[in-house]
């Protein structure tokens, strides 16, 4: 976690210093004189060696938390980000549940009915939605849902939990329509691979129901899609910045694009910053449930640590057997 925090810090803080373009000029204005550029650099710190402002970048990350004051807003980066950040949660937890709740039945279908035409139309119709711009299909939704059938609101947030949800329901289908169908074919193809193996073969000679065989299917083949899961988490992150703009939603992903087009340093590095904690910390959460899914993923955790003696009470078992 350490690590991979540190490399986002150090790359971003590079990244934006390497994109064409004047953060003091996008302040004052293409007429803003000489003498003006170089006091707002002085003011903000850019007059400075490379080295000097990324160490001071990192005493006040290590000290406050924060990447310092914006530059288009006048204000503290942790501040804003943090009042932004309800907006976005809401979006990427509804687009989370929703790829969950359309995953498993469309992947536990296919895997059911193999080379039918229910699982040619499975395979066919996400492949169909990935390539389709995330932008173009919210618009889709918005001339549908929201101004033809007048079913959702064009845009903005409702006050109340349930006005949150009813405002991101479009966004978040649009999201997870995008990242669909990677659950959708890895979870499939490891179902069927379930299927296939001898513990399937043995319950049902046992005659037990088909819906607990299924469940015990979906319990093997779950720790694969989850950690695929996992790591598309990051990915709706990324997709807030443009649903946001698109439906006009307040959040991180709006904020964020404001701060690129005003070439706001301590803001950008911020967003990038909180985005990459909340990846890691899902990344730590999906290894947690593996093991609370999957009993093995937790035997090899603490086999791990205990394998030389496990090994030495084996052979003694083995010789006592003997």
């Amino acid at each position: 976690m350490l690590l991979v925090l540190a490399l986002v810090t150090v790359g971003v803080f590079l990244i934006v210093r390497l994109v064409p373009g004047d953060p003091a000029q996008m302040v004052l204005g293409l007429k803003a004189r000489p003498e003006q550029i170089a006091d707002m650099h002085r003011r903000l710190g850019l007059d400075q060696p490379l080295w000097r402002q990324f160490t001071s970048f990192i005493a006040t990350l290590l000290t406050t938390g924060d990447t310092g004051l914006s530059i288009a807003y006048n204000a503290s980066s942790r501040a804003l980000v943090l009042s932004r950040m309800p907006v976005s949660l809401w979006l990427i937890g509804c687009s989370a549940v929703l790829v969950v709740a359309i995953s498993l039945p469309l992947a536990m279908t296919a895997a059911l009915h193999k080379d039918g035409w229910v699982d040619q139309l499975v395979r066919i119709v996400p492949t169909i939605t990935l390539g389709m711009p995330e932008f173009w299909v919210g618009l889709v939704f918005v001339l549908l849902f929201a101004v033809t059938l007048k079913i959702f609101p064009v845009g903005g947030v409702q006050p109340g939990i349930d006005g949150m949800l009813y405002s991101m329901a479009l966004p978040s289908l649009t999201i997870a329509l995008a990242q669909t169908p990677f659950i959708v074919r890895s979870l499939r193809t490891r179902i069927l691979e379930v299927l296939g193996s001898d513990f399937v073969v043995t319950l049902r000679a046992a005659h037990l129901p088909e819906r607990v065989i299924r469940r015990h299917v979906l319990r093997n083949a779950l720790l694969p899609a989850l950690q695929l899961y996992g790591m598309k988490i990051s990915f709706l992150v990324g997709g807030t910045l443009v649903v946001e703009q698109v439906f006009g939603l307040p959040g991180v992903g709006s904020l964020l694009f404001n701060a690129i087009t005003a070439r706001d340093f301590p803001l950008i590095q911020a967003i990038a910053i909180y985005c990459a904690l909340g990846v890691v910390l899902v990344s730590v959460v999906v290894e947690i449930a593996g093991g609370l899914i999957d009993y093995r993923v937790r035997g090899a955790a603490v086999g791990g640590r205990n394998r030389a003696a496990a090994g030495e009470w084996n052979s003694a078992a083995a010789r006592g057997a003997l």
